[in-house]
């Protein structure tokens, strides 16, 4: 595998960063939440031999993700990077009471912008994601108000994990605020089939490699959802960001979609272009994990089709086991497109 030249300028956007304890997050928030709030996760499909680089580990101690130094050591200044996007995980979508997912949600917005966002982020060098709790669009939208003003949080944070597709209009409200706000609505895997959320595959998978493996199938339905469903032309400047969910079926669904609508297009009369028409304007996606097949020219064909200049920008996914280090995880790029993809792209949509 070539090793890619590194360069400087580079925006990574999908970093994870992580509370040292849930007792640093229970200071943000009141009863009767904080006493309920215990460790969480995804609750099953966890990695089964380990969830993050096993030298992600600060050497003062603390889990993966905790120790702002470090992290700065081991990612930011090992590969050029001038802004890493943080996305917390709260997982707080799968929970059935939306109050209580609410309070989760928030305590973590909180928390990001005192520490990550505040004492740790003298430079700038820090951008964050606001969380929120689908499960009650009304509270998640005066979520984003509160937050929207704040000069380090660029975009807000949602799980693929959901009752319904994301273009209905049970949603609405949430992309209200994000509009209001000039806010780009980012979409994370980690609860598909988890509390109360719909599992994308037919049943439950039996192993973490299935599930893993498709976690592009949610983000396919959200996709078409919003697509189909109008949403882009109710919402002229909202904007949608794809992060984990692996970049290379975004061709064959456009072309599928594409083809649907000549024959279809009576039932989307709102529609106003082809659906792949949509994505320049309203859709991006992170690299993360990047298919990289046996022969690189596959790749760079797929970039090609799937307008990755214009769409696609970069994300190292750190501190996770599957990280995608700058240096390795594309082939030599044309400068253009390297810069596109790396740095200019996400530039442009978070106003860096």
């Amino acid at each position: 595998m070539e090793k890619q030249q590194s360069k400087k300028g580079i925006i990574d956007c999908d970093v994870h960063v992580y509370p040292r304890n849930m007792e640093e997050l229970k200071r943000y928030m009141q009863e009767p939440w904080r006493d309920r709030l215990k460790p969480m996760g995804r609750g099953f499909f966890e990695n089964p031999v380990h969830g993050s680089r096993l030298d992600a580990k600060p050497p003062g101690g603390g889990g993966p993700g905790t120790d702002p130094d470090f992290l700065r050591e081991q990612l930011l200044d090992e590969y050029g990077i001038d802004h890493a996007i943080l996305l917390p995980r709260a997982f707080c979508n799968m929970h059935p009471d939306p109050d209580y997912a609410t309070a989760i949600a928030a305590a973590y917005n909180e928390w990001l912008a005192d520490t990550w966002l505040g004492k740790y982020n003298k430079d700038g060098v820090f951008k964050g994601s606001i969380t929120i709790a689908h499960q009650d669009p009304a509270a998640a939208a005066k979520e984003i108000d509160r937050w929207a003003g704040h000069p380090h949080f660029v975009q807000v944070m949602t799980d693929s994990g959901a009752r319904a597709p994301f273009g209905q209009r049970q949603y609405y409200p949430i992309y209200e605020a994000c509009a209001r706000g000039n806010l780009p609505f980012a979409i994370h895997p980690g609860t598909d089939g988890m509390g109360i959320n719909a599992q994308p595959s037919p049943g439950y998978p039996t192993h973490y490699i299935e599930w893993h493996t498709c976690l592009s199938l949610s983000f396919q339905a959200h996709l078409v959802s919003f697509i189909t469903e109008g949403v882009f032309e109710r919402f002229p400047s909202f904007k949608v960001v794809l992060v984990e969910g692996g970049v290379s079926w975004l061709p064959a669904l456009m072309w599928r979609l594409d083809a649907e609508y000549k024959g279809l297009r009576y039932e989307v009369p709102w529609l106003t272009k082809r659906p792949s028409e949509y994505l320049r304007d309203h859709v991006r996606i992170t690299s993360q994990p990047i298919e990289r097949p046996d022969n690189d020219a596959y790749l760079l064909q797929v970039l090609e089709m799937m307008d990755a200049k214009h769409v696609l920008m970069f994300s190292s996914d750190y501190p996770h086991w599957d990280f995608d280090s700058p240096d390795r995880a594309f082939p030599r790029l044309p400068e253009e497109l390297y810069n596109r993809i790396f740095s200019d792209n996400a530039r442009e949509l978070y106003g860096l």
